[in-house]
């Protein structure tokens, strides 16, 4: 009969050390969602055919959902959503709360919006550098160059820096 009873404990410790297992198992899978999917809306230049290859890079990242729109006066809206002078590309994005200007990498977007810095108004890539998102060269060359942040009155800095190859 002790024999019995040592048989069931073991069964038992056994039992529920499988089940602490199993439940810990399953709440790590249960805690696992998917990545959270962002709408974007571009405004761009009527006709610039780059903002078409950047969005297409931005949507293959499989978390935007991006609208676009041909902006009649692209300057005016910058300047209502708070982009620096300098800072201006061939289009502007808005995600969520966050101004996106010009050729931003994908990773600087989402970064942006993970980390959510309460003092960033957006982030910009001024100009059109060589080798951004949407500005890839046939030859492969690829400018340096520097992801700004930038705040509602105008302050600006360094967001990420990205090595160029030429």
């Amino acid at each position: 009969m002790a024999e019995n009873a040592q048989l069931g404990r073991r069964t038992v410790l056994r039992w529920l050390s499988a089940s602490t297992v199993l439940g810990a198992t399953a709440g790590v899978a249960a805690c696992q969602q998917a990545p959270r999917i962002y709408d974007m809306q571009v405004s761009r230049d009527t006709g610039c055919p780059c903002c078409h290859v950047w969005t297409e890079i931005v949507q293959t990242t499989g978390r935007f959902r991006v609208t676009m729109i041909d902006a009649p006066d692209l300057p005016a809206f910058k300047r209502r959503l708070g982009v620096p002078a300098g800072l201006g590309s061939c289009h502007t994005a808005v995600v969520g709360a966050y101004v996106i200007e010009g050729h931003v990498p994908a990773d600087d977007i989402l970064r942006l919006l993970e980390q959510r810095p309460a003092e960033v108004r957006g982030i910009a890539v001024p100009g059109m550098p060589r080798g951004s998102p949407g500005m890839e060269q046939p030859d492969g060359a690829v400018d340096a160059y520097t992801v700004i942040a930038f705040d509602m009155e105008g302050r600006l800095r360094d967001f990420s820096h990205h090595a160029g190859n030429t």
